[in-house]
């Protein structure tokens, strides 16, 4: 299933540096704690308490998405509340950060209504300067208690080893550090899973990755000793029950001192977070060419339909998606995948050079996001999308896959884009 291998693809997005004027000393790292409960959860467990149902969003990348720390923490809610019913909305994708998920947030969890909504992006904004940072997560804030101020938000810090470092000087990494003073500035509690991690590593209870031996293969786990990882960010499952634990933990000390009542939605962080983004269907008069909808009901299409509901498809060189928007910033939600082809991206009539939908992870197909441009000024811009006719180079892929059994070269044939939405900070243009 297409869908389910994206969701172990983990790895550091990369975003813009921010604008002057921005909260300064954002480098300055934030001790860390297990759990700082700030004004609690007291929405939610007034539900719980009252047997009412209740909607458990998980919005974050493949650590959530697995079948881990999220499964086993909404059973605890089952099994804790039995007379509640209790609900999930799975809104996690692998290797995606807060800044797909502020234009994802609507579509993906705000339409479902949810409780309580649990925020795990600190790995994925690991690349992500503190600016960004501010801007994306502050929007998912804004976003979810514009749409209702009764809705509890959680965030949820979780490990990749990079970070080790940070934790064993009792300091939390630049991400969660980012992260930490929006949730401090709106009062929203924070669990520090990952802490929990490098202090049983710092017992010996706990190794990161298996050691090897002088043949290169690895050496067995001594007993007693937990494994965290087989690839440094994605729990095994103990360590996912670790994470479970340290929630729950959480979670029963913020019910005895939570209160319910309305969140209060105060000045922007910063000004220009990105409350507004959303994603704005295709429609098929933007489309000019050999392009057509995959079927929901098969294949691709089927495949990618939680998240891309709408998905065109472009082969032909020349093929081309053009749209009028006002805003400051726009991007396409697409696939990328071993036949994906380059798109020439042009801006109020600049055009940009060749971008390969394709790299070195595509040798499936998965999300990703194509930025035509941010930090514009708030006007009316007409961006025209074109397929190229060159094929992107495809060696950082081919250079491993050539060698596997069953390899198969059509498979890395191809000038494809797959579209299934525009990204905008903006309104568009009829």
């Amino acid at each position: 299933m297409m869908i389910v291998r994206i969701l172990f693809v983990c790895h550091f997005l990369l975003a813009l540096s921010g604008a002057a004027g921005e909260p300064q000393n954002e480098l300055e790292p934030v001790k860390p704690e297990l759990l700082r409960p700030r004004n609690g959860l007291g929405n939610i467990y007034a539900k719980l308490n009252d047997g009412k149902e209740v909607r458990i969003a998980y919005f974050g990348g493949s650590i959530t998405a697995a079948n881990g720390w999220r499964v086993k923490t909404l059973k605890w809610f089952q099994t804790t509340y039995p007379k509640a019913k209790a609900s999930e909305i799975i809104a996690a994708i692998g290797g995606t950060g807060s800044d797909l998920g502020a234009f994802r947030c609507r579509q993906d969890v705000l339409q479902y209504k949810p409780d309580l909504v649990c925020v795990e992006f600190a790995v994925n904004d690991g690349g992500a300067p503190p600016q960004q940072i501010y801007r994306t997560m502050e929007g998912i804030v804004r976003q979810i208690w514009t749409a209702d101020p009764a809705t509890d938000i959680c965030f949820v810090y979780t490990l990749h080893t990079s970070m080790k470092l940070d934790y064993e000087k009792e300091r939390c990494p630049r991400s969660a550090t980012a992260q930490e003073r929006i949730a401090d500035y709106y009062g929203i509690p924070s669990i520090n899973v990952a802490m929990r991690i490098v202090q049983m590593a710092g017992e010996g209870k706990l190794v990161y990755k298996k050691e090897k031996d002088a043949s290169g293969a690895d050496k067995p786990v001594p007993d007693g000793v937990m494994l965290f990882s087989n690839d440094e960010c994605h729990p095994t499952d103990p360590a996912h029950q670790v994470y479970c634990d340290v929630i729950v933990d959480g979670f029963k000390k913020m019910e005895a001192t939570s209160k319910p009542g309305p969140h209060e939605l105060k000045a922007p962080f910063v000004a220009d977070n990105w409350e507004n983004a959303r994603l704005v269907p295709i429609k098929q008069e933007m489309l000019t060419g050999g392009w057509k909808k995959l079927d929901p009901q098969t294949g691709m299409g089927k495949g990618f339909q939680k998240y891309l509901p709408e998905i065109w498809e472009a082969k032909t060189p020349g093929d081309k998606l053009t749209f009028a928007f006002k805003g400051t910033a726009v991007k396409l939600y697409d696939i990328v995948g071993p036949d994906g082809g380059q798109a020439v991206c042009t801006l109020d009539g600049k055009a940009s050079p060749p971008r390969p939908r394709f790299d070195m992870y595509c040798s499936y197909h998965r999300l990703a996001s194509l930025s035509v441009a941010e930090g514009l000024a708030n006007a009316v811009h007409t961006v025209t999308v074109e397929v190229h006719p060159e094929q992107p180079n495809r060696d950082s892929v081919l250079k491993v896959e050539k060698n596997k059994p069953g390899f198969k070269p059509e498979k890395y044939n191809g000038t494809v884009l797959r579209v299934g939405a525009i990204m905008l900070l903006g309104d568009l243009q009829e």
